[in-house]
């Protein structure tokens, strides 16, 4: 497992939150609701957007947006439109005022309404907005998380991906099972957008993401994040990649920015979280899995790094 797959292993979309939106010129909306991660498809027409942070991006049919949490940001026909509607934590709309309009999902499915999973101002709207919302924050895509921009955009002339064409056919059905098959799709579109951007990033891109193309140090952390339940030292590893256990350290640290044992450490960490959301996990089971002897040594080293119990850290989730 790498950490691009780590967003997909962890606590995948479930029950993530879709919408297909209809629009028709004047429309703004200013998106408060601090999810961990959105994404937004442009199917027609335009929008542009103005993060909390500043600065403006333009986005045109093709173009695919991915919105880090928990900034706020506008997504509007035009940077001068004022919003019109408030979209806060729950999905909870309300007016500029504050007046409650309801949650989107009772927006999607009031009389009169567009389509499944749909909304907007207008059914013949000429800008159609394909938008999909995490509502989960995984520990382990925290990692990959936090090297991003407020704002991602994978422009349509510069990726060659059919998922949004999928994704646009798909969720205006009302199947069964249709819920899982929409959360699929919404990981997979995600996985596409974001390796497609680190793929270009080249000395912007983490180190960690920049490494696994190093004969050495990529082997390396591909069978630490794949095996994170062995007994690994910097001799093993050394021993399984074919180099001095000096010569890997110096290698790891220079490209992942951290010796190979703090990265194994963070991503055995980073993986606790995640399972420490699934109802049935016991802490010992935990443990076993990413590498600790038991439940008090996981717990004291969980508590070193994120500063509270692997139990409070439950009961908050």
């Amino acid at each position: 497992m790498d950490t691009l797959a780590g967003l997909l292993d962890g606590p995948r979309a479930r029950g993530a939150f879709l919408v297909r939106s209809l629009l028709t010129a004047p429309w703004s909306m200013l998106i408060r609701d601090e999810s961990p991660l959105t994404v937004c498809a442009i199917v027609n027409g335009d929008a542009c957007v103005r993060p909390e942070s500043g600065g403006l991006v333009r986005l045109e049919k093709g173009d695919v947006a991915i919105f880090r949490g928990p900034d706020h940001y506008v997504v509007a026909d035009d940077p001068d439109t004022a919003p019109q509607v408030h979209i806060l934590p729950g999905q909870e709309c309300r007016t500029p005022e504050g007046a409650p309009l309801g949650t989107m999902s009772d927006l999607m499915t009031r009389p009169g309404e567009l389509g499944v999973r749909t909304w907007g101002n207008d059914a013949t709207g000429g800008t159609e907005l394909l938008t999909g919302t995490y509502q989960m924050q995984s520990e382990v895509s925290s990692r990959l998380l936090a090297t991003l921009p407020p704002v991602l955009v994978i422009r349509h002339d510069s990726w060659d991906n059919p998922l949004v064409g999928f994704l646009a056919d798909e969720i205006v059905k009302d199947a069964p099972g249709q819920s899982a098959v929409l959360d699929r799709l919404l990981d997979l579109l995600v996985i596409g957008a974001l390796r497609t951007w680190f793929a270009r990033q080249d000395e912007g891109a983490p180190g960690w993401y920049r490494a696994h193309s190093d004969p050495v140090v990529g082997p390396a952390v591909r069978m630490l994040q794949s095996d994170p339940a062995a007994q690994w030292t910097v001799a093993s590893l050394a021993g399984k990649t074919g180099v001095s256990r000096a010569a890997l350290a110096r290698r790891f640290t220079d490209l992942v920015g951290e010796p190979p044992m703090a990265f194994l450490t963070g991503w055995r960490l980073a993986l606790a979280a995640d399972l420490l959301r699934e109802p049935d996990a016991t802490l010992a089971a935990v443990a076993r899995k990413v590498g600790y002897s038991g439940p008090f040594a996981l717990s004291a080293a969980f508590k070193r790094v994120h500063g509270v119990s692997p139990q409070e850290f439950r009961n908050a989730g």
